[in-house]
C-alpha cells in the first residue's frame, strides 16, 4: 500500500531585479503625440550611456485618451498629448544603471520645443501578469496582418517562446529626421510568470531607444477583443 498525502510544495516565484522599470513623474502639460524621436534624443543627451546599453529602453509617454496603450488615432502627425499630473515617464534599465538614470530628477527636456520638468523616481519590478501588450513593433509596412503576425511568432521563438494567444492591433508611423518607422502594437496573453518576465526583458525586434518592442503588463486580452 502507497499513501502520500504530503503535496511537493511549489517554490515561492522571486520576481528578478536584474531588468527593472523606473517610474519618473513629469510636470508637462502637453507634448507631441508623434515624440518618440524627440524623447528619445533628450534622454540620451541627457544619459550618454543610455544609446550603449543594450538592455535599457523607453517607453512612450501616454495620456487616459489612449486607452491603456491599446488604441491610439493612427494620424499622429500634428497632434498634440494633453498630459494630467499624474502622467509617469518610464524607463526600462538593468539595475546597475538604476543610479545612473536617476541623474535625470531634476532636470528639464526639451522635447520638440515642450518642457519636460522630471521628477522623482520609483524603482518597479516587472510584472507576473499572463498578458502583455507591445504598443510599437517596427514592421514592414507591406506586411499584411497574419505576415506580422507570423513575423512576432518568429521573433518570440528567438526567445523560446511559443506563443498560443495573441491579438494584433493598429498600425502607427513614428517620425524621424530621416525616415518613417512603421509600427504595430500587439498583445499575448496565457503566458507563465517565467515567459513573462523574459518577454518584458528580452522585447522583441529593433528601435527599445524609441519606445518599439518592449511590453508592458495589461489586464486581459479578452476585455480588448471585447473593445475591439
Amino acid at each position: 500500500m502507497l499513501w502520500q498525502e504530503d503535496k511537493a510544495e511549489t517554490p515561492e516565484f522571486k520576481v528578478p531585479d536584474d531588468i527593472v522599470d523606473l517610474s519618473f513623474g513629469v510636470n508637462c502639460k502637453m507634448l507631441p503625440m508623434d515624440h518618440a524621436h524627440a524623447l528619445s534624443t533628450a534622454l540620451q543627451q541627457a544619459l550618454p550611456w543610455l544609446a550603449e546599453e543594450e538592455s535599457a529602453g523607453l517607453h512612450l509617454i501616454h495620456g487616459a485618451e489612449s486607452g491603456n496603450g491599446w488604441f491610439r488615432p493612427q494620424d499622429t502627425e500634428g497632434a498634440v498629448l494633453h498630459l494630467s499630473r499624474r502622467t509617469r515617464m518610464w524607463l526600462r534599465v538593468p539595475k546597475e544603471r538604476i543610479d545612473d538614470a536617476r541623474a535625470l530628477e531634476g532636470m528639464t527636456l526639451d522635447i520638440d520645443g515642450y518642457a519636460l520638468e522630471v521628477g522623482s523616481a520609483n524603482v518597479k519590478l516587472l510584472s507576473t501578469l499572463s498578458t502583455l501588450f507591445a504598443r510599437h513593433v517596427i514592421a514592414d509596412p507591406a506586411m499584411s496582418e497574419d505576415e506580422f503576425m507570423q513575423h512576432v511568432v518568429e521573433l518570440m521563438a528567438q526567445l523560446d517562446i511559443r506563443v498560443s494567444k495573441m491579438l494584433c492591433g493598429k498600425s502607427h508611423d513614428l517620425r524621424t529626421p530621416d525616415a518613417v518607422v512603421h509600427t504595430r502594437s500587439v498583445m499575448v496573453a496565457d503566458l507563465d510568470r517565467e515567459l513573462s518576465i523574459r518577454l518584458q526583458q528580452k522585447g522583441i525586434g529593433p528601435g527599445r531607444k524609441m519606445g518599439c518592442g518592449l511590453f508592458l503588463p495589461h489586464k486581459g486580452i479578452k476585455a480588448v477583443k471585447e473593445t475591439h
